[in-house]
C-alpha cells in the first residue's frame, strides 16, 4: 500500500512549531495526529519510541490505547481476570477522544495510568502538554470510528502471529508477573479471535502498511524526513 503523504501534507512539523510559537497564529492549524496500530506484538511500542525520539520529544504527544483500560476496580479480582481486554468494549475511548480535543484545543491533559496486575487505574496521571504532533498507539485505536476520524494519518504494523506471540510472552512474563501458560492461555482465546475480528480488517483502512518484522529505522528516517520538511499548501 501507497504512503498516505496527501494526509501529511499540511502538517509539516516545520510549519507546526511556527504555530506553536506564535508565528503564524497558534490556533491557526490543529496538531496532526499518527495513528499506529497493529496486533499484540507486533512492534508499535518499538517504531513509536524511536519516532519520538527522532521527531524530540517537545515536538511529541505521546498516547497509549493501553492507559485508556476501563477501570475494573468494581469487579472483584477474580472476575477482572475474566474480563476480555482484546474487546473494544475494555477501552475507554469517549475519554481518549476527549482528551485528543482538548490537545488540539491547546490544552493539557492528564492520562489515567493503569496497573496490569490488579487491572485498575492508579491515583497517578501523567500530565501531557499540547505538540504539533500526536502519536497514537494501540492494537484497536482503527477499531472506533469516532477516535479513527480524528487521526490524519493511519500506519498499520504487519507482523506474523507466531512472532508476535513469543514477543508477548517475553512482554507478559518479564513486565506483568503472568506466568507462559496463562499468557498462551489468553492468546489463544482471546487475542487470536479478537484480532481476526477487530485488528487485522484495519489493516485496509491504513494508509501505510509496514512490516514489523524488519529493522523499522528507514520507515521512520522517511516519515520524520518529510514531516521535518516545509511544506507548500496545494
Amino acid at each position: 500500500m501507497t504512503v498516505g503523504w496527501s494526509a501529511l501534507r499540511l502538517h509539516s512539523l516545520s510549519r507546526k512549531v511556527l504555530d506553536a510559537t506564535g508565528g503564524r497564529g497558534r490556533a491557526s492549524v490543529a496538531p496532526l495526529v499518527i495513528g499506529v496500530c497493529g496486533g499484540s506484538g507486533s512492534g508499535k511500542t518499538s517504531f513509536c519510541e524511536k519516532l519520538v525520539e527522532i521527531l524530540g520529544p517537545d515536538q511529541v504527544a505521546y498516547l497509549k490505547q493501553d492507559d485508556y483500560y476501563r477501570d475494573l476496580k468494581h469487579l472483584d479480582l477474580e472476575d477482572r481476570v475474566h474480563v476480555n481486554f482484546d474487546h473494544p468494549d475494555a477501552i475507554e475511548f469517549p475519554l481518549l477522544c476527549t482528551h485528543l480535543d482538548l490537545l488540539a484545543a491547546g490544552h493539557q491533559i492528564a492520562i489515567p495510568q493503569y496497573d496490569f496486575n490488579l487491572y485498575t487505574r492508579t491515583r497517578i496521571q501523567r500530565i501531557v502538554s499540547p505538540r504539533p504532533i500526536v502519536i497514537l498507539e494501540g492494537i484497536l485505536i482503527f477499531s472506533d470510528t469516532s477516535l479513527e476520524s480524528r487521526i490524519h494519518h493511519k500506519i498499520f504494523i504487519d507482523t506474523a502471529e507466531e512472532i508476535r506471540f513469543h514477543r508477548r510472552m517475553r512482554r507478559d512474563v518479564r513486565d506483568r508477573g503472568r506466568t507462559p501458560e496463562s499468557v498462551t492461555e489468553r492468546f489463544q482465546e482471546t487475542v487470536r479471535p479478537m484480532h481476526e475480528q477487530f485488528v487485522e480488517p484495519c489493516k485496509y483502512r491504513a494508509d501505510r502498511v509496514i512490516s514489523g518484522e524488519i529493522p523499522f529505522e528507514p520507515v521512520i528516517m522517511e516519515l520524520s524526513s518529510f514531516l521535518s520538511q516545509p511544506k507548500k499548501r496545494t
